[in-house]
């Protein structure tokens, strides 16, 4: 986060409205802390999926659209592991 010139309050506001926007684009229903938890941690997983590909997003924006990805590819396998 540091390197994209993202700060520590800019990140979890920006996880917060990822994760928001995860949970809507995948019709799952948590709380806000939840949200925050998951766009910032999906940031970092889709900053490494997407860096193996050659991909690097940096900034706002590019955080936002990595912790929505990342946001979208945890709810997923959470629910796979559920079933």
């Amino acid at each position: 986060m540091e390197n994209s010139g993202v700060g520590w309050v800019a990140a979890i506001v920006i996880g917060g409205i990822a994760g928001w926007l995860a949970e809507m684009f995948m019709k799952s229903n948590m709380g806000v802390l939840m949200n925050i938890i998951l766009g910032i941690v999906g940031a970092i997983v889709a900053n490494l999926l997407l860096g193996l590909l050659g991909v690097s997003l940096t900034g706002w924006l590019g955080y936002l659209v990595a912790g929505f990805i990342g946001a979208c590819i945890l709810i997923a396998a959470a629910r796979m592991v559920r079933r």
